[in-house]
């Protein structure tokens, strides 16, 4: 007998709209009623299986829906005591934290970081719970250094569907994220008596850390509206180049893609010098204007060493990378995977596997894009160049894409090293522009914006002290 709702231990009102997904729209009604008050801290919700039945809902959407408001941080669950609304008044109001919170800036602008509170729990529990179903006992035990079959595999199919890379699954190698692909692949060029690598200016800092650590010298290329200039590789010391490092779809931090005829042009002298382009194509699904530029690598995969990972579209606590090499590189790299850590962990590996062949990664993408395309839109609606602070000679650049805008500053204004200082007096954790220049000034001087951190509850109040900062000159 259908269990009714008047026997339910707990009543809850929950206006679910009916014209969207089952599950999307069941979130979207618990949000509302957390965000707006009428649940308050501690509230208990029904059972799963109450609300399924009150609801006319399977216990399988309530329990997703549970677990993503749970992984957002809007709902708290607990073995034994059941599931209640979160107290969200100490990251909206600003005070103390919880005990036991590990308590940062107020609010976290800084680039290069996902929004991890949107980390497909339940999805990723789903498909490493299939996958393990009929594992064998094989896949506890040591693997192989190149990565599992299962997840070269998927990658090769879905690279290809949405970034247009040339792969089979024996050109892949899978890593514990960029940062050792760079690492790997760099001690493979130092052993073949290759010492010098390309990389652009500004970039990160710790990417040219990792690559002097590999035993490498840097070299410096500079960045314009049009992406790397690669002049410089026709000078004196571009004979001992032995690659480039790019970030063609969406430089860091500058924001810009690569022109098509710089494309042309670095490959015709990558094929020339026999040497390396090394791709970081770090944000390459988060495209707001248009459809994802393409890869290098899909016009030159023999000169082309493609990387990847999942650190910005699920979280980087997973560690997992690829790498998709021209063949010759393929074995002594896998011999640097070996002599470095054996293998990557493998159960994560197999529960990404059962994602991308599911489309259940296609599709948290598509969600994440269309939430960071929100935020990119809220950041240029505040700091843009209708704005007062476009009026004031703010110039917000590289927001077609990717996790992070640049917003320089006006050329009589403050030192950025004056803003970030006030930022950080008043709890804003912004990047520096200039902490990513490899030569001394003059420089422009600017703030790098990330939008991917703070919660949805948190970004705006996040822009509004932001706007505080930059309005007090």
């Amino acid at each position: 007998m259908r269990k009714s709702w008047a026997t339910s231990s707990i009543d809850i009102h929950l206006p679910v709209d009916r014209g969207v997904g089952r599950r999307v729209a069941l979130e979207q009604a618990v949000r509302m009623a957390v965000t707006s008050g009428r649940l308050t801290a501690g509230t208990r919700l029904p059972s799963t299986r109450a609300l399924a039945d009150h609801l006319d809902l399977s216990r399988g959407t309530v329990s997703a829906a549970y677990d993503q408001l749970v992984a957002e941080g809007y709902l708290v669950a607990s073995r034994g005591a059941g599931t209640s609304v979160a107290d969200l008044s100490w990251s909206s109001a600003q005070a103390t934290p919880p005990p036991d919170t590990t308590w940062g800036p107020r609010y976290d602008l800084r680039p290069g970081r996902p929004d991890v509170t949107s980390f497909p729990v339940a999805t990723w529990l789903r498909a490493a719970r299939r996958a393990l179903t009929g594992a064998s006992a094989s896949v506890f035990s040591y693997g192989d250094p190149q990565g599992r079959i299962e997840l070269r595999r998927a990658l090769a199919d879905y690279l290809g569907r949405t970034r247009g890379v040339h792969a089979s699954p024996a050109q892949i190698v899978l890593t514990s994220g960029y940062v050792q692909a760079i690492a790997l692949l760099c001690q493979v060029l130092v052993r073949s008596g290759s010492s010098v690598v390309a990389m652009e200016d500004p970039n990160l800092p710790f990417h040219r850390e990792v690559v002097r650590w590999a035993g490498a010298r840097v070299m410096g290329l500079p960045v314009d509206e049009h992406g790397v200039d690669i002049d410089g590789l026709r000078g004196p010391d571009g004979g001992a180049v032995a690659a480039v490092v790019v970030t063609a779809a969406h430089q860091y931090p500058m924001g810009v893609t690569l022109h098509p005829d710089r494309r042309r042009e670095l490959i015709r002298w990558a094929r020339g010098s026999s040497a390396l382009i090394i791709e970081d194509d770090y944000d390459g699904e988060f495209r707001f204007d248009r459809q994802p530029v393409g890869a290098i690598q899909e016009l030159a995969p023999d000169c082309v060493a493609y990387l990847g990972s999942a650190s910005k579209t699920l979280g980087p606590a997973l560690r997992l990378g690829w790498m998709v090499l021209p063949a010759e590189l393929v074995g002594p790299v896998v011999a640097a995977k070996l002599h470095s850590d054996y293998h990557s962990e493998a159960v994560g590996q197999l529960a990404l596997a059962e994602m991308l062949t599911t489309y259940a990664y296609d599709r948290h993408v598509r969600s994440r894009r269309l939430r960071y395309r929100n935020r990119r839109d809220l950041l240029q609606s505040r700091f843009g160049p209708q704005t007062q602070f476009g009026a004031m000679g703010f110039r917000l650049q590289g927001i077609s894409a990717g996790l992070h805008a640049l917003l320089t500053l006006p050329a009589e204004g403050e030192a950025e090293r004056e803003v970030c200082a006030r930022a950080e007096a008043s709890g804003v954790a912004i990047g520096r522009l200039g902490e990513h220049w490899h030569s001394a000034g003059p420089h422009p001087q600017g703030l790098i914006v990330g939008f991917g951190t703070p919660s949805d509850l948190v970004y705006p109040a996040a822009l509004n002290a932001l706007a505080e900062v930059l309005a007090h000159r």
